[in-house]
């Protein structure tokens, strides 16, 4: 089991997930979100979003700093090696 933190302030619990591959699809899925948010000029980013992949015992297993890009469309921040190896 996963945990999906977005540890901007305030953190919050956004989801869980029951594997990896899951849980970085869901990551990429919330930077969507993002910046859609941020192209429609909803909230404001001083210096992005920072999420994290937790594990049960509430270790972080991986750390992302987004920041919503608007002058392109977007980009996955999931490449797929990390899929594969999410596996």
């Amino acid at each position: 089991m996963f945990e999906i933190w977005e540890t901007s302030e305030p953190a919050r619990l956004i989801s869980d997930a029951g594997s990896l591959k899951v849980a970085l699809e869901k990551v990429d899925t919330m930077c969507r979100l993002r910046h859609d948010q941020a192209l429609a000029q909803i909230g404001q980013v001083h210096d992005g979003y920072h999420f994290e992949i937790r594990d049960e015992a509430g270790k972080a297993l991986a750390r992302l700093t987004y920041v919503p890009d608007t002058s392109r469309a977007y980009q996955s921040v999931v490449v797929e090696e990390m899929r594969d190896s999410a596996s």
